[in-house]
């Protein structure tokens, strides 16, 4: 079963890199720390929605001591729109507080540090790394990775951690950065969560019993 798995993650990580070669998140940012707020933000939510949200936001807040002196309850109500925004903007303002007194008020470029700030974890932390430094120590995990991997039976589990050991066994290390951006950008816009007939899918192709695997988003 491995080695089937190597040869049909190999395939489908040749079309990811022909067809997404430079895969870059959607989220818009221009700082760094300002991108680490986006993707924490975008936890349980879209990245259109967090685009919206931070146009003004990031007029605001720019610098990681931007968001260290933000008040509490005056940023809840700025990130009001996201779901969760409480324990959200909680872990910005610690996050932000951590970065200024243990890094120097620069985002941490290894993921054991940027697994010290609240509200990063496993996955959060190698979007960060791969988004800012073009450093891939592992492959992030979100909802389209996860679906994808169990549609195409590359992992026996369910876990989002476990699903990115199970795809960095499969996939040489070299590659890892072309799956969680390219497979976002493929769900997005070619094979949706929702139930459809996907069996012409570029993905689907490859491996036409996926055509019958459908996923749900949790």
């Amino acid at each position: 079963m491995k080695d089937k798995r190597q040869t049909r993650a190999r395939r489908i990580v040749a079309y990811l890199k022909k067809t997404y070669p430079k895969p870059k998140s959607e989220l818009k940012w221009k700082t760094p720390f300002q991108f680490v707020v986006s993707v924490i933000l975008s936890a349980q939510c879209t990245d259109r929605t967090v685009n919206r949200l931070t146009e003004n936001l990031f007029k605001k807040y720019k610098t990681s001591s931007d968001f260290a002196r933000a008040k509490p309850a005056t940023f809840e109500k700025e990130i009001s729109s996201v779901p969760f925004f409480r324990n959200k903007a909680k872990h910005i303002i610690l996050a932000a507080s951590k970065v200024v007194s243990d890094f120097g008020g620069l985002v941490p470029r290894n993921p054991k540090d940027l697994q010290t700030l609240p509200g990063v974890g496993y996955k959060t932390s190698h979007v960060i790394l791969g988004e800012l430094f073009n450093v891939w120590e592992g492959i992030p995990t979100d909802t389209h990775v996860r679906r994808f991997a169990i549609k195409f039976d590359l992992t026996d589990n369910k876990d989002l951690t476990k699903i990115s050991k199970d795809l960095e066994r499969l996939i040489p290390k070299r590659n890892w950065k072309y799956v969680n951006n390219g497979l976002i950008l493929y769900g997005r816009y070619v094979c949706p969560a929702r139930k459809h007939d996907c069996l012409k899918h570029p993905l689907t192709l490859l491996w036409p019993k996926a055509k019958t695997r459908w996923i749900g988003s949790k």
